[in-house]
């Protein structure tokens, strides 16, 4: 029944989706309802609800122009029932600012197969890294991603392997010319996140700590799935599928060497884990595995998010 909602995109199940997030979000905010309808939280509110929006558009155009999955809905709704298990999310701006651009870059990233302006997508998705950086530091790491893709698709000009270090070079000229002219304190916040720590001791509760265990589950079996099944790919989309894990598995480097650990770090992990989990239902041809899969996560999405409200 539910594989039946989502097997398809159509426009419909996109107002669903959205419809969907915007009740969470709202849910996970009520407690703070008046803060939420003054004139500054109405401008964050604005914020926050337009940076996970973009995410969508950005999450579901991804997969549909690049063809990493079939005709369904199935990447956004999965996109959404992780920003529940951890729905802290909902109200940190600097890492969905990050993500965002993020996404921005994997989306260039993964057109690379086209070989079509290779040298301007190479500097786009270098610069959008660097500028994820600024709103989180460790988002920096996303360059390994880069060189990764040279390496499938472009390493055979020298020139293409320099364009991260001049997007570099672009974004930390105009950034520290804003920070001497707006507020030298941006240069003081990226310095202070440099520092690592590896230490998961975070919890306020032990409903973070079964979220956390959840999607830890959720990731290993995907990841897993998709390592294993690369071969049944067609061939034309296999280095996607294998920029796709990398990017997952850059994101977990980067919750785990954050200084500033919490659960909602995760979030650059979701648009990979998404398609991964796509590709697996896609690819099932048991309705019976399907539906049971389905199930058993948005159930255990939703008990995530009601037990952290």
């Amino acid at each position: 029944m539910i594989t039946s909602v989502f097997k398809k995109s159509t426009l419909l199940n996109n107002v669903l989706v959205v419809v969907f997030l915007l009740i969470f979000f709202f849910m996970y905010h009520s407690s703070d309802l008046f803060r939420t309808i003054s004139v500054y939280g109405f401008s964050k509110t604005a914020t926050l609800v337009l940076l996970l929006f973009a995410s969508f558009f950005l999450v579901n155009f991804t997969v549909k122009k690049n063809n990493l999955t079939k005709n369904s809905s199935y990447t956004i709704l999965f996109f959404l029932l992780f920003l529940l298990i951890f729905p802290s999310i909902f109200n940190n701006s600097n890492l969905l600012f990050a993500n965002f651009f993020l996404l921005l870059a994997v989306r260039r990233l993964i057109s690379l197969q086209t070989l079509k302006a290779p040298k301007e997508k190479i500097f786009d998705a270098s610069m959008w890294i660097f500028i994820a950086s600024l709103f989180h530091f460790w988002c920096i790491f996303f360059i390994i991603l880069v060189y990764i893709s040279i390496f499938f698709h472009v390493s055979r000009d020298f020139r293409n392997w320099l364009l991260p270090f001049l997007a570099f070079l672009a974004t930390a000229v105009i950034f520290l010319f804003s920070a001497l002219v707006f507020d030298k304190t941006w240069i003081t916040h990226i310095i202070n996140q440099t520092q690592t720590n590896f230490e998961l001791d975070y919890f306020t509760n032990n409903y973070q700590n079964n979220a956390l265990s959840f999607f830890v589950v959720i990731g290993l079996y995907f990841l897993l799935s998709l390592i294993f099944s690369m071969t049944n790919k067609p061939l034309i989309l296999q280095a996607s599928y294998k920029k796709i894990i990398f990017g997952f598995l850059i994101g977990i480097t980067i919750f785990l060497i954050s200084p500033e650990k919490s659960n909602e770090m995760l979030v650059f992990t979701f648009m990979p884990l998404s398609v991964m989990c796509t590709t697996n239902i896609e690819y099932s041809q048991s309705k019976i595995y399907q539906e049971t899969l389905l199930l058993i996560l948005i159930s255990g999405c939703f008990f995530c998010y009601f037990s952290q409200l």
